[in-house]
């Protein structure tokens, strides 16, 4: 089948990518990976190559565009080459459609020149050690000073990816008590500098997966947080959430589809060059019938997450269609990459093969934005179930 969600603009820009990813990334990606992190340096290089401007606006230092498709290109090829660029991805797909549709034009002039040269890296601090899915029931509170100017933030959070590195960190906080009919009431949204007083990184998490991006807990002791970093109105910030939270949960869709494309391309190559019993791994008959299963289900998972592009960028994916994509992707995902992992035999628990990396890093996909229990139930609840 031919696939139509790409043009020429996307597959030239696909072949920069894979350039600068060949030169620039995949030499030195086993250091990052010893590190625990991509170095902050990487990311004015994906600043300089436009990774970081291309939906914001001219005006700004950015390209302009409205679409999501140079994104999904970049998952693919990332994917493909079994890298990623480390935290830049929240800087990117979740801080920005925040800063974007949120702040002020005065705001605006102030963050995005920078975020588009990679000069202030950004993040986006939701989860707390007790509160995981529910939002709700956060405890980081932000309280207006006496003299108006600005708010005090004290609290914590936790697996706040790209935090080592980020310059700024959008930060949900309650500003008020919850109603009794709605416990969502009360959170707002502040576009946090990291250098303040009082703001401290805690541990660097030492993840399973995904281990080049890094992740950290995060503490606010009286951060003195002015009131022009306010994002949007005051204790609507849960509302905000919920508006992107399908943008997000695309892009963990197609991330997983990616993941899953690749791990399909690592098994042909790796049983095509492996001999048992003096034949290669690829003519035994049990090889080619799960690559072609796998390459099914990835078939299947490419057509969801485009159709899923296609309708986020009309604005039209709603919450519903983006938690059934997310489910789908992320399961076949899940047993596409392992199936091709265990055609790699014993070299497929080895950390020197793609495969293996690609197996740790999936895993997260069922979990962040949204566990597969939670996409189901808001499936469910959209079937009037």
């Amino acid at each position: 089948m031919r696939r139509t969600v790409f043009n020429e603009d996307h597959e030239a820009f696909r072949e920069t990518v894979r350039a600068f990813i060949e030169a620039e990334v995949v030499p030195v990606y086993d250091e990052w990976f010893a590190a625990g992190q991509a170095p902050r340096d990487f990311y004015y290089k994906l600043g300089e190559l436009g990774i970081f401007g291309i939906n914001v606006a001219e005006e700004f230092g950015g390209a302009g565009l409205d679409t999501h498709k140079f994104e999904a290109v970049l998952y693919e090829e990332t994917s493909r080459a079994g890298v990623n660029f480390g935290g830049s991805g929240v800087h990117v797909l979740l801080a920005l459609p925040y800063i974007k549709t949120l702040s002020t034009d005065e705001q605006k002039k102030r963050y995005l020149p920078k975020f588009v040269t990679g000069e202030e890296m950004w993040a986006l601090a939701m989860t707390e050690p007790g509160t995981g899915s529910d939002l709700a029931g956060m405890k980081t509170t932000a309280k207006l000073s006496e003299d108006g100017t600005h708010y005090v933030l004290n609290g914590s959070k936790t697996f706040i990816t790209g935090g080592v590195h980020a310059d700024r960190v959008i930060v949900c906080a309650r500003t008020s008590a919850p109603r009794e009919d709605d416990r969502r009431f009360g959170i707002s949204l502040f576009a946090v500098d990291t250098k303040s007083e009082g703001y401290s990184i805690g541990r660097k998490l030492d993840k399973l997966g995904l281990r080049t991006s890094d992740t950290a807990e995060l503490a606010f002791v009286d951060v003195k947080v002015p009131v022009e970093d306010l994002l949007g109105e005051e204790n609507k910030g849960f509302y905000y959430l919920g508006q992107n939270l399908p943008s997000e949960r695309w892009g963990i869709a197609f991330g997983a589809y990616a993941q899953a494309k690749a791990a399909v391309r690592f098994a042909q190559e790796y049983v095509q060059e492996r001999t048992v019993f003096g034949k290669s791994v690829a003519s035994f008959q049990n090889t080619k019938f799960e690559l072609a299963a796998c390459q099914s289900e990835v078939d299947a998972a490419e057509a969801v997450a485009d159709r899923a592009l296609e309708a986020l960028d009309a604005g039209e994916l709603t919450a519903a269609e983006a938690a059934s994509a997310k489910l789908f992707c992320t399961e076949v995902a899940h047993r596409v990459i392992d199936r091709c992992l265990q055609l790699h035999g014993g070299y497929g628990y080895m950390n020197e093969y793609p495969i293996a990396r690609l197996y740790a890093d999936n895993r997260v996909n069922r979990i962040y934005g949204g566990t597969s229990e939670v996409m189901r139930s808001i499936i469910a609840k959209s079937m009037g179930l």
